[in-house]
Parts: structure tokens; sequence; C-alpha cells
């Protein structure tokens, strides 16, 4: 039998199917579901397609794969095969007549099986008399939860109030191992270094060294050997002038024997000019050997004068470039210790000086002069919490029975900390707290439950010591009564 074979898209619906089928000429029409695409045509969808199908007298199959379509293709009777060449081979099982199709009626006993399957309430309960009996009592049981949890007070106490103060005498030493009450504190050592440049301009005139000194000296043999002087022997005055023999010589064997040597001075400049008989020194293992003397004066040391720094102007740059390094050092410490810590000051030393080098160097002509030091300084501090514990310890020992402490403690330094000649620092220290009396909540709560404010501020003047009225703020403000439960009263102390 001649077939016609739509196939379906996935953006046909129930109308552009319903056209398609208009279109067939056939007696049976078959419709096929695309494989990887979706349709969504209803069991609703079918039945109208199913129903189109018998007007034009044709009977309706489908094509697919889906269960769910299968399954409400074969609801209604519509034929259902895996592929079209099966649909063409096999037989179409005729179709339901539409009187089958047709649903049930709806069962007209269903009033008496709802009856049946539910137990019928209590008379009294569907009266309307029971029914307002029974809102009024749930109305009752919702204000009196309401006016259990509902209400909220707020109650600010000012309890007699005292002023703790003493002036504690403060010894510090990092030897000290921990606070006392005796006014015992251990300090903490802490060491920074910093490196630090300053230049001044110069006007000083200070002499230039041009030219060495020269002379001649003597040497005598000590022993009965023969004395190897080699060139480069260092021979000084007293005063620590320096010379320096120009070749080798050979010290003649024998007691008291003699030999002369032309020496240089290490240092240019006029210095190095020296009286008759003033170097006497011999550097080094010879001088166990032989001793020196110069007959003659020196000579040939000449300076020039220039602008340059003089000793003065090097001890002025040192003191600027110190004050500033400690500066410096001080602000490192407080930045490295904690913000409440009391760093003592007059601790602040010179540990070590790292390098120190002028610019120009000494004996050198400039107008400026430049100091680049690095110096190690070392300090002492207490800790705050030390602090707080020595003041704490003793404020308690002032507060009387029956009183508390109340807010933020403080204390701080009455006088300048000062360290002596050992290393022990001392200082006064003033510390203060204010203390309350002691209020139980629980007798507060027992004092002002579920009266009026009125009442309950009068209750709590009677029976507290207070510094002032008592304040009362009831939530929301129109309620007059105090609150039953503890929890929903808040008692603040000032």
């Amino acid at each position: 039998m001649k077939t016609k074979i739509i196939t379906l898209e996935s953006h046909d619906d129930l109308i552009s199917v319903r056209d398609k089928l208009s279109w067939a000429k056939t007696p049976r029409i078959l419709l096929v579901w695309p494989k990887y695409e979706k349709v969504t045509l209803r069991l609703l969808d079918l039945k109208v397609l199913q129903r189109h199908a018998d007007s034009l007298g044709a009977q309706l199959g489908l094509v697919t794969r889906r269960m769910n379509v299968r399954r409400d293709a074969e609801s209604l009777g519509i034929p259902v095969f895996k592929s079209t060449t099966l649909a063409q081979k096999d037989l179409w099982a005729a179709p339901v007549p539409r009187t089958q199709r047709t649903p049930k009626p709806p069962r007209r006993d269903l009033r008496s099986l709802r009856d049946e399957a539910y137990v019928k309430e209590a008379a009294w309960r569907t009266s309307l008399l029971g029914r307002v009996l029974t809102f009024s009592a749930g109305v009752i049981a919702v204000l009196v939860l309401a006016t259990l949890f509902v209400p909220n007070a707020a109650v600010t106490l000012y309890p007699e109030a005292q002023t703790n103060s003493i002036i504690i005498p403060v010894r510090a030493s990092s030897s000290i191992a921990s606070a006392s009450l005796t006014g015992d504190l251990p300090a903490q050592n802490i060491s920074v270094t910093v490196i630090g440049e300053e230049s001044i301009a110069v006007s000083s005139r200070i002499a230039i060294p041009t030219a060495k000194a020269r002379g001649v000296v003597q040497f005598t043999n000590l022993g009965q050997d023969e004395v190897l002087i080699p060139a480069g022997t260092v021979v000084a005055t007293m005063e620590l002038v320096r010379f320096a023999t120009l070749n080798d010589v050979r010290l003649p064997p024998g007691l008291d024997e003699v030999v002369e040597v032309r020496v240089e001075a290490l240092k240019a400049g006029s210095q190095g000019n020296v009286e008759a008989e003033s170097i006497s020194v011999v550097e080094g293992q010879l001088g166990l050997s032989a001793t020196v003397n110069n007959l003659e004066p020196t000579t040939g040391g000449t300076d020039t004068r220039s602008v340059g720094a003089d000793e003065e102007d090097r001890i002025a740059l040192r003191e600027v470039v110190l004050n500033g390094l400690q500066n410096a050092a001080e602000m490192q410490i407080r930045a490295q210790i904690g913000a409440d810590d009391l760093l003592l000051i007059d601790t602040l030393e010179v540990v070590e000086t790292v390098e120190e080098e002028f610019s120009p160097p000494e004996g050198e002509a400039g107008s400026t002069l430049s100091l680049t030091m690095e110096v190690e300084f070392m300090a002492r501090y207490i800790l705050t919490e030390d602090l707080r514990q020595l003041s704490s310890s003793s404020l308690n020992a002032l507060t009387q029975p029956g009183f508390a402490p109340f807010g933020d403690m403080t204390f701080e330094p009455q006088s300048e900390p000062s360290t002596d000649s050992s290393g022990v620092t001392h200082f006064q220290l003033e510390a203060s707290q204010i203390t309350l009396r002691s209020v139980d909540a629980m007798q507060v709560f027992n004092l002002i439950r579920g009266r009026n404010i009125q009442s309950a501020q009068s209750e709590l003047q009677e029976s507290l010591s207070l510094r002032e009225k008592p304040q009362i703020e009831v939530v929301p403000s129109w309620w007059k009564w105090l609150p039953l439960i503890p929890f929903n009263i808040l008692v603040e102390i000032k």
C-alpha cells in the first residue's frame, strides 16, 4: 500500500506537521522522528494529528526510537516502527475505532469515596462557637508569649566610683629578670646600625706636605756578630716621627762598632725635620742587635699653606654626623619596639664605629670636607606589658573590698628616666584606675522585673549605692512594665 513519508525537523510543531499531513494523498502517512534532533510534540499533539489523519482518510504511523514517544503513540493505538523499511514491509495494525479512543467518563461516586476515606471532625470543631473559642484561645496565647518575650529593657546604672592613684619608684636594668612589686623592672637591649654622610665648607689654611726630610743616622753594634741592616729598616723618634733607610749596610762585628746610613722620612712635610740625637728607636727584631742615633738634624721636609680642613673642622663635622646618626638610630629603634614601650633615651650610646671616612683625607687640600660614617648604637627599653603588670599589681593592692576596676588603667612616667653609672635607670611611674562598686546583675533583675519604670528606678536607688539616678528604657516605648525574663533585660554599668 502506498505510504507518504514525512521526515520531521527540530523546528516543527503541531501546526507545521498538521499542514504537512494535509498535503498527503496516500492511505498511509508515516512520520519519521529525527535521530539527533528534538521535536516538541506532546501526547495531546499526537492525538490531534491522529484525528486529522482520520479526517483525511489515512492511517498515521511513526518511526522513532524515543521511548517516551513510542509510549505515547502506543497508548493512542498508533503503530510504531524502528525504520522506514520495516514500516513499508510490515503489516500495519488496524486503526482503533474513534469511539474507543474517547476517555471514559469520570466516576460518579467520588464524594462518597472521599467521605469514606476521611474521618469526620467532631461537631464542636466545625461549629461557629467552637471555632471562635479556639481562635480566641490562640490569640490569648500569642499575646501572653508576646508579653513575655517581646518587651526589652536597657538599664543603665551609675555605681559609686573611686579613683585609685599611686606613684611607684621604678628601677630598670637589663640584669633584672622580671617585674616585682618593689618597682624592679627588666630592661630590654636593642641595637641598630645606621649610615650617614654630611659635608661642610671649610676656610682654614693648613700645611700641605710637599717634600720629605732626609738625614744620616748611625747604628751601633750591641754584640760581637756582624749585623745586616737592609734598606727600608724603620727608625723613629720618641714622638713617632718615622724614617726608613735608603740602602743596605753591614754593621761590622764587635761591640760598639758603628756604621752610618742615609734615611728618609716616611711622610712628607716639615714634621720630618727633627733635631740631632732625637732618632733613637729601631723597629723590629733589629732593635735587639743595634742602637741608632742621628748626630745631625734631618732637613729638607717642606710644607705649603693651602685651604683645607684642620682638626677642629674634622671634630665639628664628626659631631654633626654623630648627632644625625643618633637621631636616625632613635627613630629606627622606636619603629622596632612597641608603640607603647618606654624607650630609655639616655641609654642610647655608640657601641662601635664600623666605618669613618673623611674626604679629602687628612693632609690634603680642599674647600669642602665630607664624612661618611657607619655606627652601631645600642639602647634599652621597657616593655609596656611589664609597666602594666607593675601598675596593675600596685593598684589592686589599693582597691577596697566591694569595688572592682572599671575602664582602662593609665600609667606614665612622672619624671624623665635617668641612668646611673652602674646602668640602672630610675624614674617615678604614676598609675591610676577608676573603680566602681560591684553590682550583681541577678540582684538587679530580682529588684525590677515586672515593675513599672518609676517603681523600678526607686527600688534601685534605695537598694544600691549609686552616684546618679538609674536610666531605664523599655522597647516598645509605650510598654510601661519591665520584662519578666532576665534575658530581655540588659544591665549596663557606667
